[in-house]
This record gives C-alpha cells, structure tokens and sequence, in this order.
C-alpha cells in the first residue's frame, strides 16, 4: 500500500466511525469502539491535527488526553512496533504533563500562537513527526490494519 493508499483508507474507515459516534468521541460513546477502531481514531485524530498545527494544536483541541493519555502510545511502540514513533509519542506526553494547564486553558488566537514559541520542545516534536514520521507511520497503520482486518475476515 503506497502512501495516498494509506491515507484513502484510513480517512475511509475513520470517517465511518466518526459518523457511528454520531460525530464526535464523548464519553458516552467510548464503549462503541475496539480498541483496534480506538488505534485507528486516535491515529487520525493525531495525523490531521499535528499536520495542521503540531502537537500544540492536537492538545489544544481536546485530543491530548485521548491520543497521548490513552493507550495509544504504547500501542503504537509495541503493537504495531513502532518503537520510534512511540518514544516521539512519550516525548509529547511529558511536554503535554508539564503544559498541561497551559495548553488546555481556553486563550485568544495570540495566545495561542505564543504557544509555539513558549513551548518550542513540544513544537519540536510536531516539526519531527511531520519530518520522520508521519509517511512512514501512516502506511505501517494503514497496513497493520488492512492485514488484520483481511485476516479475520478469513476467520
């Protein structure tokens, strides 16, 4: 599967299950989700917010406690065995526990986008995903899925 591949399909699956939960994650609807549908989510939460706005942006929109709290990190270091990718992932949650305040206090756009330069270890980390990470990640959890996916179809 080559990367716009990755991408098609993920968007595919996680747009899905967006509408399933009738749009947004809550609480509410937490349990109507694997865990495998949780990885794919909060990948794609991850992915669509870092690629717009970094780190910053993904924690500032709600999607911290989600993506770096849960189990995705370690899911995505030793899951999928993408032991980089979840040490870039750890990296972001202890920024985020040392922000967290901070970062999910509502703020103006300026305030916002001091942000960037107030905690330039976390933008850091955005810029390295976009940089390392990000293609490659897309198409290994792209691909993990597919398999899995056509393997319990055989089942």
């Amino acid at each position: 599967m080559n990367y716009n591949e990755s991408v098609e399909y993920l968007n595919k699956i996680t747009d899905n299950l967006i509408v399933r939960i009738g749009g947004q994650l809550t609480d509410a609807n937490m349990d109507m989700l694997s865990i495998d549908e949780h990885i794919m989510l909060a990948y794609r939460y991850l992915r669509d917010e870092v690629m717009e706005g970094g780190f910053i942006q993904l924690i500032q929109n709600g999607y911290g406690p989600y993506v770096l709290l849960g189990p995705f990190p370690m899911l995505m270091k030793k899951e999928l065995e993408l032991k980089d990718f979840g040490k870039l992932l750890y990296n972001a949650l202890h920024e985020y526990k040392i922000h967290r305040e901070e970062l999910e206090a509502d703020k103006s756009e300026e305030e916002f986008m001091a942000q960037y330069e107030q905690m330039e270890k976390l933008n850091e980390l955005g810029d390295d995903y976009l940089d390392d990470f990000e293609e490659e990640v897309t198409i290994a959890v792209a691909e993990y899925f597919a398999e899995k996916n056509a393997i319990q179809q055989k089942s």
